[in-house]
């Protein structure tokens, strides 16, 4: 595949995260109200202002009035071909030779200076548990002699989250309030305390939104999981460990969880990820075959995304001290047990109707090795070895006014390197 040149130089940056081969999708704050942009360089192309200007003609009515919508649903909903139109189209647009330069050239705004918001309305949220590496790790905290759950390699095990506390990369996040029943105490109304975390964590995550949905009771096959897609971000899914504990038997988590989870505002999609594609990481000998409804030849193929992913905290003391952070851990979306397609068509194996806009996640992403630990859960075994930092500090778990930053990309020899921007989120205190 021959690397692309974009007339916009920062877009030409070995180190950028958009280059032309890119090109995701979000949404930022206009003074007329929110707009549907495509990141270019170090820029932003307004999708309505470019609209307006006729330089989408040509293209599909339906979907030239999608970039004129406050959000992705509309574009999200005329599925992966009516994505793929439109970046052919932005990509004659932003080519070096292209002929309308001249006309784009005043549509591009820095993206220092915008304000991004949510891509989607979102009305749904699933979270997955698609890291055996990330369960594996978990379970022995509390089952060290069986760590896995029996139904774990036979099925992708998710929950429904809420979607109502998603937020933007850059939005602070409240310390939560709970019930917390301390780990020695046997009677519960003795240990038992209402008040804020003291055990709270990030989760390192991808989540993809869902273009073209399906019609209620009609599952969607596996090898035609991957038309639903429209791309991919980065999710920070938030969690009170302690709270987490107490609570999540014997339905799962809610509480603990349901306070924010953190998204990055670019939406990268499949097909700008298709170069990265690869097989799903082998199953161990031994381990069970999955149900045919979770088998696909092309799943089998290139069912897994190679998506490097990075963990940075910046502690209060740091930012005061001009450290821009430290790098806590880095994994690889390509060791999940269970792939993105896999997820939806489980989802939607009983019936259940996926609709434009909403948000799957993979669940942590962590790997084999001791640096790919995808939580503080994991890297300090709950708590009980603290992690120290480079400046004399330690975590246990995270405290007030520490930032995590997420970053994810794909790169391979002979390709242009894409990214998916940052992940962020600040601790304030409780209230």
């Amino acid at each position: 595949m021959q690397i692309q040149i974009s007339w916009v130089d920062s877009a030409n940056d070995p180190s950028t995260d958009f280059p032309l081969e890119n090109l995701p999708f979000g949404v930022f704050r206009a003074e007329a109200g929110p707009r549907i942009g495509v990141a270019i360089g170090d820029c932003v192309l307004d999708l309505r202002a470019a609209a307006g200007a006729g330089l989408l003609d040509g293209l599909p009515p339906r979907l030239t009035d999608a970039c004129r919508a406050p959000v992705l649903n509309p574009l999200m909903e005329q599925g992966r071909a009516a994505a793929s139109a439109l970046r052919r189209r932005l990509t004659e647009l932003l080519a070096e030779k292209s002929r309308d330069r001249a006309k784009i050239e005043p549509l591009l705004l820095p993206q220092s200076g915008i304000e991004m918001l949510l891509p989607a309305s979102i009305g749904d949220y699933t979270d997955f548990y698609a890291s055996i590496h990330h369960a594996t790790n978990v379970g022995r905290l509390f089952r060290a002699d069986d760590p896995l759950l029996p139904n774990y390699k036979h099925l992708p095990i998710g929950y429904h989250g809420r979607a109502s506390s998603i937020v933007v990369s850059g939005t602070p996040v409240q310390r939560p309030h709970g019930q917390r029943k301390s780990a020695d105490c046997d009677a519960p109304v003795d240990g038992l305390v209402f008040g804020p975390t003291s055990m709270l964590d990030y989760e390192l995550e991808a989540g993809f939104f869902i273009g073209a949905g399906n019609v209620l009771g009609e599952p969607v096959p596996l090898a035609q999981a991957e038309d639903h897609i429209f791309g991919f971000c980065l999710l920070n899914d938030w969690s009170a460990r302690d709270m987490q504990s107490w609570e999540y038997q014997p339905l799962g988590p809610f509480l603990a969880k349901s306070f924010a989870t953190t998204i990055s505002p670019w939406v990268v999609t499949l097909d700008a990820l298709q170069p990265f594609r690869l097989p799903p990481a082998p199953r161990p000998k031994g381990d069970p075959e999955p149900l045919p409804y979770l088998v696909a030849a092309g799943n089998q193929v290139s069912g897994a995304i190679d998506l490097h992913l990075e963990v940075f905290l910046q502690t209060e003391r740091m930012r005061r001290e001009g450290h821009t952070g430290v790098r806590l851990s880095r994994s690889h979306l390509r060791d999940l047990y269970w792939t993105p397609a896999q997820m939806l068509a489980h989802h939607t194996s009983n019936g259940c109707n996926l609709r434009s806009g909403d948000l799957l996640a993979t669940g942590t992403v962590s790997g084999p090795e001791p640096e790919a630990l995808g939580s503080l859960l994991e890297i300090t075994r709950r708590g009980a070895e603290p992690l120290q930092l480079p400046d004399g500090e330690s975590r246990a778990f995270l405290e007030d006014g520490d930032e995590v930053i997420l970053r994810g990309w794909c790169e391979r020899e002979g390709l242009r390197r894409i990214g998916f921007g940052e992940c962020r989120g600040r601790i304030l205190p409780a209230r």
